[in-house]
Formats: structure tokens, sequence, C-alpha cells
């Protein structure tokens, strides 16, 4: 298998595990059970899985209102783009 292709694969599946990542702790918020961090969420969508985030905020309505998630996303994601076009170049 060609390296983008492996590349690609690798950030689908980190993108689904943050999008899960968003449900999980939406459930534990609804059930009143240990969460998971802040920090850990968006460390997360930081390193390469902002989409998956960001997904994960509309699809299960959470965090939409904390104005660090609102934020750092976003902000999370256009970092995740530069990197994208940054390795394209390079290649």
């Amino acid at each position: 298998m060609k390296p983008l292709l492996w590349v690609i694969v690798l950030l689908a599946i980190w993108n689904l595990i943050t999008f899960f990542q968003m449900g999980l702790d939406k459930r534990k918020a609804v059930k009143g059970k240990k969460r998971i961090s802040e920090k850990t969420l968006l460390i997360s969508a930081f390193v390469m899985g902002a989409a998956g985030s960001g997904a994960g905020m509309l699809v299960f309505h959470h965090k939409t209102k904390k104005w660090k998630f609102r934020i750092l996303v976003p902000v999370a994601l256009v970092f995740n783009l530069a990197v994208c076009i940054l390795i394209g170049y390079l290649m």
C-alpha cells in the first residue's frame, strides 16, 4: 500500500475515534459518570482529529456552548488542514 494511502486511512480512523470520544463523553455527562477531560478532548482535536471532534460536537450536541470548544476546535481544524497541506507540499 502506498504511504499516502496509509496516512489517509490513519487520519480517517483517528477522526472516527475523536468523533466517538465526543459521543462517549456526552453519554458519561448524561449518566453522571467520570468524564473525559476537556484538555484530552482538545488535545485530540489538535493532534489531527479536529474534523472528528467538530462533527462529534454537532451530532451529539456536546460542548457546543463552551467558548473554548467553539473557538479552539475550528482553530484546530485550520491547523490540521495546514499540516495536511504542508505534508502534501513536501511529498
